[in-house]
């Protein structure tokens, strides 16, 4: 499980963690029944307290994406949808604020925002089915 965390970006460390895993859950990344990494090995591996990464497996649990076995481990919880669209409309919400909080300060108008995406739209093309 690949994850990045950011001092910077003013998101409380827990809350990237689980917007992370959401998202390596609902893209289908994570599938269920597959064990996270331990509190310590994921909390060494990131440079954080260990209190840290707990605290975001316990939001996770308690949103009912993974379950915790005593002795075992924390797992993605079974039953969860990949690519819920609630959660897609989501992830993708949270990144075009991102996307339009830095076109604001670099004083781009919404327009050339639009014309931009979609001129990538364009250019990216559907892997065949």
């Amino acid at each position: 499980m690949q994850v990045r965390i950011s001092d910077h970006d003013g998101v409380p460390i827990y809350v990237q963690l689980v917007r992370q895993i959401k998202y390596l859950i609902s893209s289908g990344r994570l599938k269920a029944g597959e064990q996270l990494p331990p509190v310590r090995k994921l909390a060494e591996q990131l440079l954080v307290n260990p209190n840290t990464v707990a605290r975001a497996y316990r939001e996770l649990e308690n949103e009912g994406l993974v379950t915790s076995r005593q002795g075992s481990g924390v797992f993605v919880a079974e039953g969860v949808s990949p690519l819920a669209r609630r959660e897609q409309n989501r992830i993708l919400l949270d990144r075009i604020d991102m996307l339009l909080t830095e076109a604001r300060q670099m004083k781009v108008d919404l327009e050339t925002v639009v014309k931009l995406i979609r001129q990538r739209g364009e250019s990216i093309k559907e892997p065949s089915a």
